[in-house]
């Protein structure tokens, strides 16, 4: 089974549909390894290489292999090369030890209650508990502690990357006023920027003419409702088999040289909260629709702003994360009953600055809020409450007031452009401090992957 993570803060390089794909978010720890079509299951496991001191083995590289074969497969994408997949595994599992250790060594450790809050985030995401999770674990052949273990080490390479990369990225004025003179008169895809939220139908490459006509139905009901004004991020769950995104099938502001060239021409006629005309590719059927599109040598950038209020509950020895989790869902209960007001039970119960102007956040640009409230706040409909929210601050009930579309000022342009730059920034950042890490380890390659 595979559990949607909420997206965090630092892209961090992690196995998906190949080895050597970036995407935002933590990990789902690996479960019991998966048979590996080609390589004799009855071999014994055995060290294949020593990072430091700490081994890393066969059936470890098997785990790794069988999560990427299985979403491949779940795309309807054709299986790799095994023998040629298993080196760039092996790899990724080296620099991985390679940073985990480095983050134990200078000093930064993760509590428990990190974990039960990682734990939690999951089970939100997919809309169950943390007891179910656990079930769902053990059902997959691994133990609870293995798993605890396990998204322990996917929260520490979190804070070192946070500490170590995004902490010490900065884009100056300077910067920003250079790229703007760079791109003065500059048309096309050169300075536009792109967020579009994304929904796949997979079609499988042997796929019958009459299987494709079926998935071309299922891409066009999700799309007529798409254009019908249903919540996008509630047609991403019930329809897309992308993965790597968020579960708002958003795939975050970027270059539209980043961005396949089919989606760019779909797109570049659209204007933001537009949804393109269902496109097909070899993976199948795509529907698309612009969030965000930023052209920087533009003197208009329009972007969708959100209204909002909150309560915020601190958690801590007075009150549990489960107690405060409990509490907010009552809140909910009642405002839906409309026995209680939203901003009152703000005023009465938010601990936090919000709370005199009954939790009101005022409009919102994106990328404004952590990500786990911004998730939450990208599915809800105007007038909505979500379930209570779990982030670094504490436990958040979200309610979404309106939407608009509006043009930034000359000052929110330019810090929209500061942000892509800090993002281009972090991710180069990240590759040389990566690069070094594994440089400084002890790597003793002992055996074959596979």
């Amino acid at each position: 089974m595979t559990y949607c993570l909420p997206p965090l803060t630092l892209a961090a390089l992690m196995l998906a549909a190949t080895v050597s794909a970036q995407a935002q978010g933590l990990r789902l720890p690996a479960s019991a390894p998966a048979p590996v079509p080609g390589v004799a299951q009855s071999q014994a496991d055995y060290i294949v290489a020593v990072v430091n001191s700490e081994p890393i083995t066969r059936n470890q590289i098997r785990q790794e292999i069988g999560r990427a074969l299985q979403q491949l497969a779940q795309q309807g994408r054709p299986q790799p090369d095994i023998q040629a997949l298993a080196p760039e595994v092996l790899e990724n599992l080296i620099n991985r030890k390679a940073q985990v250790q480095f983050a134990r060594d200078s000093g930064l450790k993760v509590e428990e209650s990190a974990i039960n809050q990682a734990e939690q985030a999951i089970a939100l995401q997919n809309q169950f508990d943390v007891a179910e999770l656990h079930r769902r674990v053990v059902l997959e052949g691994q133990t609870i502690e293995d798993f605890r273990a396990e998204l322990g080490d996917q929260v520490l390479l979190q804070r070192v990357r946070e500490r170590d990369v995004e902490a010490r990225v900065r884009v100056s004025d300077q910067e920003v006023a250079q790229f703007q003179r760079e791109q003065q008169g500059v048309q096309g895809s050169a300075t536009l920027q792109l967020n579009l939220a994304h929904i796949l139908v997979g079609v499988p490459e042997a796929a019958t003419a009459a299987q494709v006509e079926e998935l071309r139905a299922r891409a066009q009901a999700a799309l007529d409702r798409a254009k019908a004004g249903e919540d996008f991020s509630r047609l991403v769950l019930e329809y897309s088999e992308a993965t790597g995104t968020a579960s708002t099938g958003q795939l975050g502001l970027r270059a539209a040289s980043r961005y396949p060239d089919l989606f760019v021409q779909a797109t570049r006629q659209l204007v933001v909260g537009d949804v393109a005309a269902l496109q097909r590719s070899p993976a199948g059927f795509h529907v698309l629709k612009v969030v965000e599109k930023i052209d920087a040598g533009a003197t208009a950038m329009a972007v969708t702003q959100s209204r909002s209020r909150h309560i915020l509950l601190l958690t801590g020895p007075r009150l549990s994360e489960s107690d405060a989790r409990g509490k907010l869902l009552d809140f909910k209960k009642r405002v839906l009953a409309k026995q209680a007001d939203f901003a009152s039970l703000a005023r009465e119960n938010s601990q936090d600055g919000s709370a005199a102007k009954g939790g009101d956040l005022g409009w919102s640009n994106p990328g404004m809020f952590v990500p786990e409230f911004e998730d939450a706040l990208n599915r809800l409909a105007p007038g909505e409450i979500s379930d209570p929210v779990v982030s670094r601050f504490g436990v958040h009930l979200i309610q979404l007031e309106e939407r608009r579309k509006t043009v930034l000022s000359p000052e929110q342009q330019r810090e929209a452009i500061r942000a892509m730059l800090r993002e281009k920034k972090i991710v180069e950042a990240y590759q040389t401090w990566a690069q070094d890490i594994r440089s400084r380890a002890y790597v003793d390659i002992r055996e074959p992957p596979l």
